[in-house]
């Protein structure tokens, strides 16, 4: 799948959400609502990455900078383009933003169990913490976060 990669901003808030509709599971609690993405969006160094496939958005990444380190908050790929190339395309384009801006390391959390676990230890990145108990889901089960993060350039390696 070629994918084309673009930066965006608040105005884009009815497309993000689109797709982290189709993107996450509620079951699982891990879905931000507007508010919350208009209010992080809001703040400085935050960036937000699109990918898209001809005219349809198929993914999107959230981050930002945090001193020296950055955190890819939201990653989201349509479930019919998962496995494509375009989760990793948006990790990678964090990674080299993270970069520009100075940052020595991408942090992340994931839910125990979430099948992006493999895309993030493909993409370079490792266990550093976990957090018990940190999601809850519709079914009212609760879930481990784990934390991962990975090095950019050689600081970190």
């Amino acid at each position: 799948m070629k994918v084309a990669l673009r930066e965006s901003d608040e105005r884009d808030i009815d497309l993000l959400m689109q797709v982290m509709n189709n993107a996450f599971d509620p079951l699982f609690g891990e879905a931000w609502n507007a508010g919350q993405c208009l209010g992080i969006l809001s703040l400085p160094d935050v960036w937000l990455t699109f990918a898209e496939e001809g005219e349809r958005t198929v993914g999107f990444a959230l981050s930002r900078l945090l001193m020296d380190e950055a955190e890819l908050l939201l990653l989201a790929v349509e479930p019919h383009a998962r496995g494509h190339g375009v989760g990793r395309a948006l990790i990678e384009r964090t990674v080299a933003i993270a970069a520009e801006k100075g940052a020595h390391r991408l942090l992340l959390e994931v839910r125990d169990g979430n099948h992006a676990y493999d895309l993030y230890t493909e993409a370079g990145f490792g266990e550093i913490g976990r957090r018990r108990d940190y999601y809850r889901g519709l079914d009212g089960t609760s879930r481990d976060a784990l934390t991962l993060a990975r090095p950019i350039g050689d600081r970190f390696a």
